[in-house]
């Protein structure tokens, strides 16, 4: 009983004044206003608007309501802040065939992976395979994708999404260098789990 009441003396309250003050001045409404079209009392919003006064959801609902915007955005300020990865922060890893992995996410996110592959003219991944989905979009030149009997060459623009759990095989087929956007389930680094081929596993660069 101690430890939680110990708990919940420190427990991080959400900050909310900030977004309900930014709507309301937005919409060039008082106080008042909000106050007498929500069915709430002017100080307490006062209150609310200063932190100082902690809103149950019913409470949030209403104001939110009074904007006309989900009761999220009214939590906007509590979320987690925005993460940017620069082109020149990302984690890279380099095949023996010479085929770059840059790693676009940075790590962040959590249900997904997001890969940007480079691959000079003629070279090939080798078999590998990965959980769930896969989906493929070729920002430049032609590759070359195989699963099984299934082959097609994807130009700038083209997109094929398969299930990444079967083996597959990605090349450039063309003369010039090729690059190609990759979006798999999480969690987020760059790499890909080899193949069984035969007996033996295909070698597949990753980047843990």
């Amino acid at each position: 009983m101690t430890e939680r009441n110990d708990a919940s003396r420190t427990r991080r309250r959400p900050q909310v004044g900030a977004q309900v003050r930014r709507l309301r001045t937005d919409r060039g409404l008082t106080l008042a206003q909000v106050g007498e079209l929500a069915d709430l009392n002017v100080g307490y919003l006062s209150q609310v608007e200063n932190d100082k006064a902690s809103p149950s959801l019913e409470t949030l609902a209403a104001i939110a309501d009074v904007f006309e915007v989900p009761i999220t955005w009214l939590l906007v300020d509590a979320a987690p802040a925005p993460r940017v990865v620069r082109r020149h922060d990302r984690r890279v890893q380099t095949t023996p065939d010479g085929i770059r992995l840059e790693e676009v996410d940075g790590g962040f996110a959590r249900g997904l992976r997001i890969v940007e592959g480079m691959a000079p003219p003629g070279s090939a991944s080798g078999l590998m395979s990965d959980a769930g989905e896969e989906h493929h979009l070729v920002l430049e030149g032609t590759i070359r994708l195989r699963q099984g009997d299934f082959v097609t060459d994807l130009g700038p623009g083209d997109y094929l999404v398969w299930d990444g759990c079967f083996p597959h095989q990605a090349e450039n087929s063309g003369d010039i260098p090729a690059r190609l956007l990759i979006i798999t389930p999480g969690p987020s680094a760059v790499g890909v789990s080899p193949a069984e081929v035969g007996g033996r596993k295909s070698g597949v660069a990753s980047l843990e």
